[in-house]
């Protein structure tokens, strides 16, 4: 009576609220009830719903109405036979795919054996195909098909399928054994190859198993298939008809793909048949054919065949590479490499056949490769200077078409920080000129997207200098915090590109602050006439500089919180070279200067005070001294008379003395 009770209320609440939109709240107030039953089919069944289920789904934000569209605006309760949900409200392309597919046929002649979306995705647990948990995520697609079309299945069973154990044998693949037991979910599911909703006979030519689009299915996964296989595997083998290549599943069963290990165009031993002999030279241009297939055994090449590279041989001819005119393409395994080479440099000049272009042997060897972890190989960290230094050395061959102002680069970087600590300390951790110009990608400063671009070069020096970079994208220098629209420095501004020296040196400190002149001209006059200017000119490098201040990387405004110079830290900062300094002590003007009438008033009338004080009295000095020159000239004049006149009188005095002696 009392659940009798309730139900009444709460029908005629919602009764009332009819002029409402309906919510799922709504719908709750009765599927939320375990007991509740329905029918379906002729058959009874459970419309018990989860609340919570449903609002962990994809769906938590759909209502009820926008699936079951044929209860919208009904009367409550609605009537005991309720249509299916209605995906294609919202998935109508993935509806159209299903429409057209073996399982809706099925489900269109009354198959009840036929799969629905709700069979595969759920009804109301629909969770995202990146969940590991959902039925329609990669590692659990073998399991959700195999429902159907494991051995014994009710769909075996009822069809007369040619295709037995798909599910074992699926298992057993390398496809299977990489799902199932090593979790790799980028590989092959049953939806990778027949599709998700799509699903048709291999007979139907639009089918993603039809034999014209195998190749295309498998290249989804396996680029470049013919390119790759034609370089492996024999003309007779992948070519049995002229014109008309074979499609995967030919040599790979569908079920069962496994690696499939074929036989070599041509045998290494048949090479060296020829280019074992050390006499063996080209008839073209003399050049020495010899191969020293030891060095191919003990390089990165050891498991790579000649026809491999070589793919242009022949082995029905007598002389196999008879007509191999084309050199080993490189891109055929090192694609991505390839990408960067062709917009770099060094591509562009060999698109351009430019003799001076480096290829890949020059700087790899042909087939001596070695790894760039073993000392011997030309691309290990201490030996790339001497690499890059063969054709950018001063003189050589790619220095002479320098047209900036940069000079002896190498030079330079060898007695660089870096080239110091590569060359005479041996680390082979610090920076080469693959670090900063990449290895394959070397593109000129000016295009946007090459390393040592000014907007990029925080980034390539923070490869290596993280912490730093950290700060310097916070600063005021950094473009992601400056909006002045001015041209703004970088790394190499302050401290060089190839002649970079230790920020602790005296040569450093001494130039630190030319260089922030350089930009704060105006700053750097007034810090020179400041006691610290004017003791940094004269060679002391234990004064405060700029960097001493403001900081060297982390310079911040002033008003800024964590600024080095903001009025909570300025006497930190001065403390730093003045322990007993105080707030009083902080107050002291660093900048000040006595041309600024407006900012340093007191200074600035106080200067021309006592210039004028001074001035002044230089003046009356000069003018006292000039009027009493005349004065001075004729006392002097009269001296000089008297002075004659009392040497004649005592000249006069003398001869009368000696006459009366006489």
């Amino acid at each position: 009576m009392i659940k009798a009770f309730v139900f009444l209320l709460t029908f005629g609440v919602l009764l009332v609220g009819r002029a409402f939109p309906q919510e799922n709240s709504d719908c709750m107030t009765c599927h939320e009830d375990k007991t509740l039953k329905g029918t379906r089919g002729g058959r009874t069944i459970s419309v018990f719903i989860n609340e919570k289920i449903v609002s962990s789904s994809v769906h938590s934000e759909v209502s009820c109405i926008q699936c079951h569209v044929d209860l919208e605006g009904s009367d409550f309760p609605h009537a005991a036979s309720v249509k299916r949900a209605a995906c294609n409200s919202c998935h109508e392309d993935i509806q159209k795919l299903y429409d057209g597919s073996l399982h809706s046929r099925a489900f269109n002649r009354g198959d009840r054996l036929a799969p629905i979306c709700q069979d595969c995705h759920g009804s109301h647990e629909i969770i995202s195909v990146k969940n590991i948990k959902s039925k329609v995520a990669p590692i659990n697609v073998p399991y959700l098909c195999g429902q159907c079309h494991k051995e014994g299945s009710p769909v075996q069973l009822q069809r007369n399928i040619s295709q037995t154990h798909i599910l074992e044998n699926y298992s057993e693949s390398i496809h299977g054994e990489g799902l199932m037991k090593k979790g790799l979910i980028v590989t092959a599911t049953c939806a990778s190859c027949h599709t998700a909703h799509e699903i048709l006979p291999h007979t139907d030519s639009r089918s993603s198993i039809a034999r014209k689009n195998i190749a295309g299915t498998c290249a989804k996964c396996h680029a470049e298939i013919e390119l790759v296989h034609r370089k492996v595997i024999k003309g007779t083998l992948w070519e049995k008809e002229a014109a008309i290549l074979p499609a995967c599943v030919d040599c790979h069963q569908p079920h069962k793909a496994r690696r499939v290990f074929y036989d070599q165009g041509m045998a290494d031993a048949d090479c060296l048949t020829c280019h074992e002999k050390k006499e063996l030279k080209s008839s073209e241009d003399g050049r020495s054919l010899f191969v020293n297939y030891s060095e191919i055994k003990n390089s990165k090449h050891t498991n790579i065949t000649c026809s491999q590279c070589h793919s242009g041989v022949k082995p029905s001819h007598t002389r196999p590479c008879d007509e191999l005119t084309t050199l080993v393409d490189c891109s055929s395994c090192h694609t991505a490499v390839q990408e960067d080479y062709q917009i770099s440099v060094h591509g562009i000049l060999a698109s351009k056949n430019d003799p001076n272009a480096p290829t890949c042997k020059e700087c790899h060897s042909n087939h001596n490769i070695l790894g760039k972890l073993n000392p011997k190989s030309p691309i290990f960290p201490i030996n790339i200077p001497n690499l890059c230094g063969n054709c950018h050395k001063e003189g050589k061959k790619a220095a002479v078409r320098y047209t900036g102002t940069e000079k002896e680069i190498i030079q330079n970087y060898t007695e660089s920080i870096h080239g110091k600590g590569l060359l005479k300390s041996g680390l082979t951790v610090t920076a080469t000129c693959t670090d900063c110009h990449t290895a394959h990608r070397e593109l000129p400063h000016i295009d946007p997207s090459s390393s040592i671009n000014p907007t990029n070069i925080p980034a390539t020096c923070g490869n290596c200098h993280h912490g730093i970079q950290e700060q310097f994208e916070k600063s005021i220098h950094s473009t992601l915090v400056s909006k002045s629209g001015k041209k703004l420095p970088t790394c190499e501004n302050c401290h060089s590109a190839h002649q970079i020296i230790r920020a602790d040196s005296e040569g450093f400190k001494q130039t630190i602050m030319i260089q922030c002149g350089n930009c704060h001209e105006e700053i750097a006059k007034t810090y020179f006439e400041t006691y610290h200017g004017k003791v940094s000119q004269l060679g002391y490098t234990k004064t405060a500089k700029c960097y001493d201040c403001h900081g060297a990387h982390d310079i911040l405004p002033i008003e800024n919180p964590i600024s080095h110079l903001h009025r909570k830290n300025v006497v930190v900062t001065c403390q730093k070279c003045h322990p007993s300094a105080n707030r009083q002590f902080a107050g002291y003007f660093t900048h000040a200067t006595h041309h600024d009438p407006h900012k340093y008033p007191w200074l600035f009338w106080t200067f021309w005070g006592m210039t004028g004080l001074l001035v002044g009295t230089f003046v009356i000095a000069g003018l006292h001294t000039l009027l009493w020159l005349p004065r001075s000239l004729q006392w002097r004049r009269e001296l000089k008379r008297r002075q004659l006149e009392k040497n004649i009188n005592n000249l006069e005095s003398t001869k009368d003395g000696n006459n009366t002696n006489g």
